[in-house]
């Protein structure tokens, strides 16, 4: 009975183990997962924004992204058009799991809120290749280009005005 209650406490022990190590390394996955484009690896909103009389005004890039880890965004983001840096500072806002509407309640959103700089908006309508460059405090950085359709939508979003 003895030799049966070892045993059964050696196989609850080693499922223990297994669980945990899939939990860490399915976690660590989704935090740093690999993605081809920005729309890939987050949930993205471009806007531009028109005066009165049609003319561009601005515009603005909202990010929205999920983890399991703790890491926050950096105010820090960077835009690249045909290798042309724009610098921005970002607004960024940290919700502590759980947060309300998502695919999983174990997971921490990081959101970004930035205006694009106003001389950026004419290489953008012309770049044939955007990609955005953002950071976590533990040390992460997320370097990636548009895909072609959302690379398309900017260009029609800042070509509606005059």
């Amino acid at each position: 009975m003895q030799n049966l209650l070892r045993q059964l406490v050696i196989v609850v022990a080693l499922l223990l183990i297994l669980v945990g190590i899939f939990g860490l390394s399915y976690t660590y996955q989704i935090d740093h997962r690999s993605a081809r484009s920005l729309s890939a690896y987050a949930h993205i909103d471009f806007q531009a924004s028109y005066t009165g009389e049609g003319r561009l005004e601005g515009a603005t890039l909202t990010l929205r992204d999920y983890r399991y880890d703790k890491a926050k965004l950096l105010p820090d983001i960077v835009l690249y058009t045909d290798g042309a840096a724009w610098e921005m500072k970002a607004v960024t806002k940290y919700t502590p799991r759980p947060v309300p509407d998502t695919d999983s309640p174990y997971k921490n959103e990081n959101k970004f809120f930035v205006e694009l700089p106003r001389a950026s908006l004419p290489a953008v309508r012309k770049a044939t290749g955007i990609r955005l460059r953002f950071y976590y405090d533990n040390g992460q950085t997320i370097d990636l280009p548009l895909s072609e359709p959302d690379l398309a939508y900017w260009q029609r979003e800042l070509g509606k005005g005059i």
